[in-house]
């Protein structure tokens, strides 16, 4: 019996490393990740929910180091996140997250990602991801306007147009 689906009459019109090329063009920002033992599955893969610890891991010290957000203002929360994955973590892998703010709205902004394993002086993209920013504002705990003083860090970091 043959079976015939959608999904087999569509064709590609990039191929998927070609993507992740383009996608990969531009981050000013790069932090280390060292892998746990309990991050792996019984595959011997990084579990792919542990993607996201180190996607949160990444843009705390992104937040500490480039943007120095002052916590004790204003909070921020993950409305939105995602990521493609392209290629497995396995141990003894050495990888690296590089972050950077792609958008900056009122309340919201956007940082991207891409997930590396570092082979001497290369890099391969295991992965790539985006997470949607809210500023909120602790009294309210509402969405509050970006900060202006940390919105100036990640335009003058990232060299964004305002």
């Amino acid at each position: 019996m043959i079976f015939k689906t959608l999904w087999q009459n569509i064709t590609k019109t990039k191929d998927k490393l070609a993507d992740v090329r383009e996608f990969s063009a531009q981050f000013n920002y790069k932090t280390n990740i060292h892998t746990r033992f309990m991050d792996f599955d019984m595959m011997g893969h990084v579990n792919n929910s542990v993607y996201f610890t180190y996607l949160e891991i990444a843009r705390s010290k992104y937040w500490e180091e480039i943007v120095k957000w002052d916590w004790k203002k204003t909070g921020i929360v993950i409305a939105h996140a995602e990521l493609d994955y392209i290629l497995p973590i396995v141990m003894n892998d050495k990888i690296a997250v590089h972050v950077k703010t792609s958008r900056i709205g009122n309340t919201s902004f956007d940082l991207e990602y891409q997930i590396v394993k570092i082979k001497g002086a290369e890099e391969v993209i295991c992965s790539k991801g985006k997470t949607v920013c809210i500023a909120v504002d602790y009294a309210t705990n509402r969405p509050t306007a970006v900060p202006e003083a940390e919105k100036q860090k990640m335009l003058g970091f990232e060299q964004l147009a305002q």
